[in-house]
């Protein structure tokens, strides 16, 4: 018997969040939960909120590598336009 995964809650605050505002308080999240300094309600609840922000996180990550781009260079070592990143050659340039 499998179970189907609950609907997350709508964070509606969080669609409006910087990166760096939402990893700094899923990282406040993670740990209060790690300190186990929250009763049983309290951590289900900010466990669903901590979902929610890695979501996001992961969206606004991957929007951004989408955008990343890297020059190309003709044959004399002039740039001579863009071309997506290639993730699989190893190198970050």
């Amino acid at each position: 018997m499998t179970t189907a995964k609950a609907p997350a809650k709508n964070f509606a605050d969080i669609k409006d969040m910087t990166f760096e505002r939402a990893l700094k308080e899923l990282e406040a999240i993670v740990g209060r939960l790690e300190r186990g300094d929250v009763e049983l309600e309290e951590s289900i609840t900010i466990y669903e909120r901590g979902e929610a922000l890695r979501d996001h996180c992961d969206r606004l990550l991957k929007a951004a590598e989408a955008k990343v781009e890297k020059l190309t260079l003709g044959a004399d070592g002039t740039p001579k336009g863009t071309a997506p990143l290639d993730k699989d050659n190893g190198s970050p340039f």
